[in-house]
């Protein structure tokens, strides 16, 4: 087991609250990674992203996404139409569950498709002007100014 003391991550900055916990999170061997639904995560541009789960079985009524505290959360419930059914092998998994997928900031999700017992979560990024790289203008100084309009004239 690894134990990782991030104190000195809190002490030298402000605002990385989110990434300690989620570095503390990835290191902590204690918490069981659950496997069901397999799922995969790609990247279909520069800022978009898309969550893949494998859900056959599942109709959209059975399933939920939602965001909540920063993360996507997908649940599965099966409705109980199995009754009357007499299975000689079972091998198509319905068992409810729930994955949690933590984002990013600024990761929003745009959209959910399902198609062909596939569940398709559609993520962008969409960076704040705010926080978009920009050209400073540089001011002259007064007197630089002034003789440059003399230079001019």
């Amino acid at each position: 087991m690894r134990n990782m003391d991030l104190t000195p991550l809190y002490r030298a900055s402000i605002g990385f609250d989110r990434i300690a916990d989620l570095m503390d999170r990835a290191l902590s061997s204690d918490i069981a990674t659950p496997s069901y639904p397999p799922y995969n995560i790609e990247k279909t541009g520069e800022n978009a992203y898309r969550i893949s789960i494998a859900v056959a079985g599942f109709s959209p009524d059975d399933l939920s996404v939602e965001m909540k505290e920063g993360a996507v959360i997908v649940s599965g419930r099966k409705t109980a139409e199995d009754e009357g059914r007499t299975y000689l092998h079972r091998g198509i998994a319905t068992r409810a569950f729930e994955r949690k997928f933590a984002l990013a900031d600024h990761v929003r999700v745009d959209g959910a498709s399902h198609a062909d017992g596939m569940l398709h979560i559609d993520l962008v990024r969409e960076v704040p002007e705010a926080l978009k790289p920009r050209r400073i203008e540089i001011a002259r100084a007064a007197a630089e100014a002034a003789q440059v309009t003399k230079l001019d004239a």
